[in-house]
């Protein structure tokens, strides 16, 4: 509504769009903070968990703090304890034993993944400054002296160039986005 008053639809459209990108952006990041904290908080119940079964605490009171409605982070976690909980019962393995090698098994793809994000950071960060370019290029127009803002949002084509540029833009960052490695 600000850019519609200020300079138009076509600053209006703009403004939207990369405030819908930003948010985006902003809760794709905090998800992922919060859910790696919750993948974390699991591993660390788990190994709690052995422990407390080797301690020798009965296997429906050991388990009891770990719910089976958990967090997606988790979830196949939990399904995978209670599913060794069920084998330990039939065939009588030890079940500190097996949950020892399933929270051995998530770290390990915890740090692979972690890995896998570090190295993946530099095409994170060109994305981002590929992004960001357009501003670059608005303002040289301004430092060689042409307005291009007013081309851009007073002109059909400066309105295609714009559009198209969100579009791609876009694109660009959910491309990169889609190349991220997943937390397990």
């Amino acid at each position: 509504m600000v850019g519609f008053a200020l300079a138009g639809p076509v600053a209006a459209f703009a403004l939207c769009a990369y405030a819908m990108l930003a948010t985006a952006g902003f809760l794709r990041i905090r998800a992922g903070k919060r859910d790696r904290g919750r993948h974390a908080e699991l591993l660390d119940r788990l190994t709690g968990l052995a422990a407390d079964l080797r301690a020798g605490i009965p296997v429906a009171a050991a388990t009891a703090d770990l719910d089976p409605g958990a967090a997606r982070p988790g979830r196949h976690l939990v399904e995978l304890t209670a599913a060794a909980a069920t084998l330990s019962e039939q065939t009588g393995a030890p079940l500190a034993d097996l949950v020892d090698r399933i929270e051995a098994d998530a770290r390990s793809r915890a740090r692979a993944t972690a890995s896998a994000a570090a190295q993946s950071a530099g095409a994170q960060a060109t994305a981002l400054l590929l992004a960001a370019l357009p501003a670059g290029g608005i303002g040289l127009g301004y430092g060689i002296g042409v307005d291009p803002l007013a081309t851009l949002l007073h002109t059909p084509l400066g309105a295609a160039c714009t559009a198209g540029a969100i579009a791609l833009q876009t694109l660009g960052l959910a491309w990169t986005n889609r190349l991220q490695p997943r937390q397990p």
